[in-house]
């Protein structure tokens, strides 16, 4: 397993990342709520697992 990178939601997924995973991800983010005032907000993890991207938000929502 490799670590890729982190992103808050909201920003753009990483660009190496296929289409069709950022397509989800933005499906995942829209049923999100707002944040509350001063909470941080959720962030994606990003890693590689044999090749394959495997994404996790930070409330345990993961996406292959």
């Amino acid at each position: 397993m490799q670590l890729g990178t982190r992103w808050t939601v909201g920003q753009d997924a990483p660009s190496r990342l296929p289409a069709e995973l950022k397509a989800r991800i933005a499906a995942v983010e829209a049923t999100l709520p707002a944040p509350e005032e001063g909470a941080y907000p959720l962030r994606w993890t990003l890693t590689w697992l044999e090749g394959r991207p495997i994404v996790e938000l930070d409330d345990g929502t993961v996406l292959e």
